[in-house]
Formats: C-alpha cells, structure tokens, sequence
C-alpha cells in the first residue's frame, strides 16, 4: 500500500462510521500519522437511512466524501479497500490493495444484520443497513407497485401490497411511520388506478412493546401514532421462516412479497482477531477501549462493547455511543503523545428519541419526556445538526420542507430495478452438477 512511511507512530483505523470518524477528527496529526481504511469513499449518516429507502431524501443527502472531511488534515491519508485480515503478531493489515502495518490498530467496523441464524429469511428478506440496501428497498418498494398495477390475481396484488418490517426499535417504527405516510399522501395519487387502502403495513416485535429501548411514555405515545396512522402493530409475536411469499410467526402468518428486517444487529469485527467476543458478537474491550491480549489494538463503535462493572453488559448500539467512543479515544491518543495517561471512557446519554410521521415523535431527555408536534420538531432539529456538512443540511431541509408543504415525496425513482439472488437455486444447481460429475465418473 502506497503510504509514506515517516517518524512518527502510526495509528491505522479500519472503518469511517461515526466511531471512526469522530476519532480521526479528533486525532492530533502533528503527532501521529493516521490511516483510515474503509470500503466505500464516503460516511453515511445512517439514522436517516429509512427515508432513503421511503423516497423521502435522496441518497447524496446523507453521504459525504471522506476525502472532504479530512481535506487539509496533515499526515493522514484515506484508502478506499476491503480489509482482508489482521495479524496483530507482526502489526500488519492485509487488505484487497496491499498490507500495512501500524504502531496502534483501532477496529470500527461497525454492525452487520442480525438474522439469528435463519437462513430463509437471510435470503429472502430485505436488510437496511448500508446505503445500498437502502436503495434496493426503494427500487423492490415501487417495483411492487408497478408490478400490482399489471396483475389481474388479486391475492398476488394484495401480496405485492402488503409489507411485513419486523423489529419495532427506531429503525422499524420510523420506517413504519414513512410507508404510512407514502400510503395516505402520496400513493394515490401516483396509482389512481390501484385501490391503495388495501395496502397493509405490518410491524411485528417479539417483546411486549415497541421502542423497548425508551420509556414507556415514549412506547406508548408511538403505539398510538401508528395504530391510528394504519399500522398494524403485532407484539409479543416471533417470525420464524419467509420464503419470499408466506410469513411464518408464532401467532399469525402474512403473505408479502416483502419482509424487511430490522429485528437485530450484531457486531461486525475484523478477521484475524483472536479475541473474546460477547453475545452480540461485539468484541469486548475495557475503560480505556482496549482488546485485552493484544498490544496497542482498540474497539470503538458497534463492533466494540464496553464490559465494566458498572456497563456489564455494554453499551447499547447506538450512534451517540459511537460518537463519544470516537472522540475519547482520540483524546487519549493525544494524551499519550503528551506523555500524559489515559482517561477511562464515560458515556454520558443525552437522550433518545425517534419520529413517526407527520409532527409525531418521542423523546426521551434525563429530565423529560414528551411527544406531539414539539417533539418533531426537536428530532428534525437535532438530526439536521448532526450531518456532517451545511450543503447536506439544507438539501434535507428543503427536501423536508417540500414534503410538508405539499404532502409529497420527490424521490419515487427506480433508478435500477432491483432483483433478489436465487442463492437456493444455486445451491442447487451446484448440487446437481457435483451429482453429473460424479455419474460422469462412475460411467468412465
């Protein structure tokens, strides 16, 4: 790999999520040489994914080139590749460019999907968890609709209109609340032709209530919103196949070409690791966010979960985790460059929260909690500040104050059309060929 190689310690970050960017920010480069490492050349503002997937923003409005944030930052340098493996006993990153090796190696890698070990609904469901994702699910969203609008079978129309998310956390229910929404004000007016109240929206969660994570004021609050927004809303109900058409719960089953998942995620840490690793598959490190075992190599981030004696089963998964995760760890950098020590990390909540629709949302403050119109207006306040750039702040603003005005969303574009691998018939076809080759074998 093509970095120059200078005389001061070099920190190697794999991964531009919030954890990693907030740390190489942080970094004081006068210091130390930074490499960051990741796959794609751009940081994605994820909590506003859904809304790429609902046609609600664009996704340029919720990416922002790396190479642009860094611009001007002296001794680092950024290598879009695919990291392979990591071998902590030479200090060396092997990746689909070259290798590299490092003086400290921190892993934000973030989270992948959570399918708890069902393969049909692996296959067969639709993620959103990267932005590509997100894209696909736009694209399968308005295929459906094309696609009901040529059927003359109405149980397969009704198929194609009828969407399953499983996991009633932010993810769920925001993307509930945005399918609602496309169903009330915007859908009838692009398909005049189907009969738009028989699309259903079904949000199905194996605990007792929705939003588990906030309290019950905001559970409650955000039942209510949806129920009376059309969505129906399953608890205490378990999802255990799809096979691209028949839901199988524990309770009832749903026909729907279209299962999204948003029940779980779990960490995504790198190969080559031989590290302990929790529950969710998070690597565990300690105060100071380091891997024990291992000389100068860090987790931050979803990937990383921080088991004391006061979080012993870490921290939860979330975007404001990250953040401060990301930022004390390259307070610490510093710190130790200054001949100072280390300072354990600390996770102070600010609050959560998250939006239904159309002036609905909860948060959840120390102090307070509420929802309505003010809490809206709060979540879009907070979110706008959080983007990483102005230019991305007042397209999202626009774009939202677009939607509000005229009850629309300007993004319904199939800009490829998506279509599922038949990972199964490959299997089998795999099958087949190996059952050819030996007859061929045994014939000769």
């Amino acid at each position: 790999m093509n970095v120059p190689k200078i005389d001061l310690p070099r920190i190697v970050v794999i991964g531009c999520g919030f954890a990693g960017l907030k740390l190489c920010k942080k970094i004081n480069t006068k210091n130390h040489q930074v490499v960051l490492l990741d796959k794609n050349n751009y940081h994605t503002f994820q909590p506003l994914m859904y809304q790429v997937a609902s046609a609600g923003v664009e996704p340029d409005s919720i990416i922002y080139p790396i190479r642009k944030v860094f611009k001007g930052k002296k001794n680092f340098h950024f290598r879009m590749t695919e990291v392979k493996n990591v071998d902590t006993d030479s200090k060396t990153v092997h990746t689909s460019i070259g290798d590299i090796d490092y003086d400290h190696l921190v892993i934000a890698t973030g989270a992948a999907t959570n399918y708890f070990g069902n393969e049909n609904i692996e296959q067969n469901s639709m993620p959103m968890k990267s932005l590509v994702e997100a894209l696909n699910l736009r694209s399968l969203i308005l295929q459906n609709f094309e696609k009901a609008l040529n059927t003359k079978d109405l149980a397969e129309r009704e198929s194609l209109m009828n969407f399953v998310i499983v996991g009633a956390g932010a993810t769920g229910v925001e993307l509930a609340g945005a399918l609602a929404e496309l169903k009330k004000y915007v859908l009838p007016n692009d398909y005049p032709e189907l009969d738009i109240r028989r699309m259903e929206i079904h949000l199905i969660e194996a605990s007792g209530k929705v939003l588990g994570n906030m309290s019950e004021k905001a559970s409650s609050k955000s039942e209510v919103f949806l129920r009376k927004m059309g969505v129906n809303i399953w608890l205490d109900t378990m999802v255990k196949d799809y096979d691209g058409h028949l839901i199988t719960t524990n309770k009832n089953d749903f026909q729907s070409k279209t299962l999204i998942w948003a029940a779980g995620v779990k960490g995504a840490p790198t190969k080559g690791l031989n590290v302990e690793l929790n529950h969710s598959n998070r690597i565990v490190v300690d105060e100071f966010n380091k891997i024990a075992g291992l000389e100068n190599v860090y987790a931050i981030g979803d990937v990383s979960s921080v088991e004391t004696a006061n979080t012993p089963r870490g921290h939860a998964m979330l975007a404001s985790v990250a953040e401060q995760q990301g930022k004390q760890l390259g307070k610490n950098f510093n710190r130790i460059s200054a001949g100072k020590e280390m300072q354990p990390f600390k996770y102070s909540d600010k609050g959560t929260m998250a939006t239904i629709g159309r002036n609905l949302a909860v948060v959840d403050l120390s102090f307070i909690q509420f929802g309505g119109i003010f809490a809206w207006i709060t979540w879009m306040f907070v979110h706008l500040m959080l983007l990483v750039d102005f230019r991305n702040r007042l397209i999202v603003f626009m774009n939202w104050a677009w939607s509000y005005v005229n009850y629309d969303k300007g993004t319904r574009l199939i800009v490829r059309e998506y279509k599922k691998e038949a990972v199964s018939l490959s299997v089998n076809k795999k099958e087949e060929i190996i059952k050819d080759e030996s007859l061929s074998v045994k014939l000769s």
